[in-house]
């Protein structure tokens, strides 16, 4: 026998590789993606100083003006209370959060709900909705075409939220919807279907809120340890910091989520502003706009915790959760709302705002420098529910006439006038009033100015008191023409005198919603 020395190397490497088993294998991926990826670009370095620097808010994004947010996940199985339903139906007495800085006094009807409907936490707990979560109805060129027609530019679904399920084929949890539920790439297919059908993708990740998310006791099986890798490793102590071991996972899944999937937007969900997060902000910062520079294309990060300062200013785009700002932000910004006014998952008792509410919400929001990012709720077998489908569709309707006001537009010398104002920060849509039928909202685009009515004026006459001749806003603007978006009448009669301009509109309302008079200037 003849010895060949290169025949017996390559034997003994394919026996050592053979013996390190999938776990060894997964780990020296990860080292190895570790050393390649960390280093791909230095143009942004993992300090505030470096991004302050060299960072500017891509115009691509405050050029898009409507996406739409998607909150799906195992969640929707029990489809009750909301997409906390995993944190809540473990509230059985008085609970104190410490890091929500609130107490639960009592059962919460999550707990009682599942006792009597699913038995007890120990035997069935959040992990056992994992299997019933199998989306078989799940259809992403469906999705992807209903979100287009509704006209949003851009699609955000959740890859990962605090109960730990990755929507997406993971290399760092086996709790994912490729190995388990509905045994596919959820995000895959919809960045997929997105890109092929012209729409800009993104995803967002609220993982950081695992760590406390679920409530540790004996009697629940949040403390087995088989399931730490879903519930957390965080033990029964409610003020234990964050572990360096969990901020490590949580690192490994989204740069996993970055380097897989290549998303044009990464939303940050709370918790990752707090102090134990601190280190990870600059470098998560750093690492995906290093990536956007590899990928040739600028990225969005979102943050909505701007008011504690955890991104500084000018270093990420802000996102509103549920709230409006008051006045124009010449910095981009966005509100992220649901159509939802009690949930953002799909839940039995799920009740819509209108069409009217959403399309005023958004034209208020483009008028001051935002956009707006409108979650669905789909159902667990991934369908989207009629009453959710029928509101996207009026809204596509409406841009279909509209557009042209809100696309590609800037912010006016004033966001407009009326006497109804909004409410500023998170959560606080549920304090504002329906717009009237003096409010009105302006954009601009080239020679064209917009003023929006919020609602049909009174005897079809509206007058614009921010374009009376002796406004100051009116200073250097030469009324040309107007006409009314959507009227067959091509100019409409007007007068620029006294304390306003004065338009008179056709008879005939020009749908149900704002309306749009296009000014040539």
């Amino acid at each position: 026998m003849i010895f060949r020395k290169p025949i017996f190397i390559l034997l003994l490497t394919l026996v050592f590789l053979a013996s390190c088993g999938p776990e060894k294998d997964k780990k020296l991926a990860q080292d190895t993606d570790q050393k390649t990826t960390d280093t791909v670009s230095t143009k942004y370095e993992p300090n505030w100083e470096s991004i302050k620097a060299n960072y500017k808010d891509p115009e691509w994004f405050n050029n898009q003006k409507f996406g739409i947010f998607v909150h799906w996940g195992a969640y929707s199985v029990p489809a009750f209370g909301s997409e906390w339903y995993p944190r809540q139906m473990y509230m059985d007495t008085a609970n104190f959060s410490a890091s929500l800085e609130h107490y639960s006094k009592g059962s919460t009807k999550e707990f009682k709900h599942h006792k009597e409907k699913w038995g007890d936490h120990k035997k069935f707990g959040y992990k056992d909705f994992i299997p019933m979560f199998k989306g078989e109805n799940f259809d992403a060129k469906e999705w992807i075409s209903l979100f287009k027609k509704a006209g949003a530019k851009y699609v955000i679904p959740v890859a990962d939220h605090h109960d730990g399920f990755a929507m997406y084929k993971s290399n760092t949890t086996r709790w994912n919807a490729v190995d388990m539920g509905p045994k596919t790439d959820v995000l895959g297919e919809l960045f997929k279907q997105g890109r092929d059908q012209g729409m800009i993708m993104g995803t967002s990740s609220h993982f950081a809120f695992n760590w406390s998310f679920y409530n540790k006791k004996d009697h629940f099986d949040t403390t087995d340890p088989e399931f730490a890798d879903l519930y957390s490793s965080k033990g029964k102590d409610l003020k234990q910091p964050v572990s360096e071991e969990f901020k490590k996972r949580w690192w490994l899944r989204i740069k996993d989520i970055i380097d897989n999937y290549q998303p044009d937007i990464l939303w940050l969900d709370f918790y990752v502003d707090i102090p134990d997060f601190k280190e990870y902000r600059p470098k998560l910062a750093a690492y995906y706009y290093n990536k956007g520079i590899e990928w040739g294309k600028e990225v969005v990060l979102q943050d909505k915790n701007f008011s504690h300062e955890a991104f500084p200013e000018g270093t990420v785009i802000y996102d509103l959760e549920r709230g409006k700002l008051p006045g124009i932000r010449k910095l981009p910004w966005q509100t992220d709302t649901s159509i939802g006014k009690n949930s953002w998952s799909h839940v039995s008792n799920w009740e819509s705002k209108t069409a009217n509410q959403l399309i005023d919400d958004l034209v208020d929001i483009v008028s001051k420098n935002g956009n707006l990012l409108l979650n669905v709720g789909p159902k667990s077998d991934g369908t989207i529910p009629n009453d959710q489908k029928q509101i996207l569709l009026e809204i596509g309707e409406w841009l279909d006439i509209n557009g042209e006001a809100i696309y590609d537009t800037k912010y006016w010398k004033t966001f407009g006038e009326g006497p109804t104002g909004v409410e500023e920060g998170h959560h606080s849509e549920k304090n504002n009033k329906e717009f009237t039928g003096q409010d009105i909202r302006f954009t601009q685009k080239g020679d064209k100015l917009y003023a929006i009515l919020m609602a049909w004026p009174e005897n079809n006459i509206v007058q614009i008191k921010s374009l009376a001749k002796n406004s100051e806003h009116a200073k250097g603007i030469n009324i040309k023409n107007i006409k009314l978006l959507g009227s067959d009448d091509s100019k409409l009669t007007w007068a620029q005198e006294g304390e306003s301009l004065e338009v008179q509109l056709p008879n005939q309302k020009t749908g149900n919603h704002a309306h749009v008079l296009e000014i040539g200037i």
